[in-house]
Parts: C-alpha cells; sequence; structure tokens
C-alpha cells in the first residue's frame, strides 16, 4: 500500500499506523524534516481529528506526541460507545411503573 492510499481511522492502531506511515516518508525522501513529515502525516487524518492533534502540540513535535495524542482520541472515541447518554447529553427515561408481588384482591360488594 502506497503512503496516500493508507489513510487513518480510529479503528487502527495509532502506533503502527504512525510508524509504519514515517517510515514510508522516510523511504519516499531521507532529507525530510520533521515538520514536513508531521504535516503529511496530519493531512492522512480525518479533518477533525487533524485539527484536535495541531491544537495540542506544537510545531516540532515528535511522533511520539502525534501517537500519543492519536491514542488518547481513540480512548475517548471507545468511551462515548460505550455511554449511556445520547449525543445530545440526556438519558432516556424509561416510563414510570409499581408492580406489586401480591397483587391487591378485588373487593366485590355484598349482596344483602
Amino acid at each position: 500500500m502506497s503512503f496516500r492510499n493508507y489513510k487513518y481511522s480510529v479503528d487502527k492502531d495509532p502506533y503502527e499506523w504512525c510508524l509504519r506511515q514515517s517510515k514510508r516518508l522516510k523511504a519516499i525522501d531521507p532529507q525530510m524534516n520533521i515538520q514536513m513529515r508531521n504535516h503529511k502525516l496530519l493531512k492522512q487524518m480525518p479533518g477533525e481529528l487533524e485539527h484536535a492533534i495541531k491544537c495540542r502540540g506544537n510545531q516540532n513535535c515528535t511522533l511520539e506526541d502525534i501517537t500519543n495524542s492519536l491514542q488518547d482520541m481513540r480512548k475517548r472515541k471507545n468511551i462515548a460507545k460505550c455511554s449511556p447518554y445520547r449525543s445530545s447529553g440526556f438519558r432516556e427515561k424509561k416510563p414510570f411503573r409499581v408492580e406489586f408481588k401480591n397483587k391487591p384482591r378485588e373487593r366485590v360488594a355484598a349482596v344483602d
């Protein structure tokens, strides 16, 4: 697979993806500086994820910083999947019902 075709998704392991893509970039251009390599790696991610990682680090961040940020984002994504709350922030309420174990007997009117 080439560098351009292998985009990042949250389902992939961040460490393996970053390392593999970094090695591909080094093979393409061994003289490439860290800033350019990080920029190309970030362009392979979805827009929101790219923006979140850019906001976390500086331009001279290492591959380790990007990997740690991706792992943190991945953990947050998995927590969101397990949450009982909807995306709007409220929990769906079930209707309130009381059930008695021993139901009371029905009263019958006395006949004279």
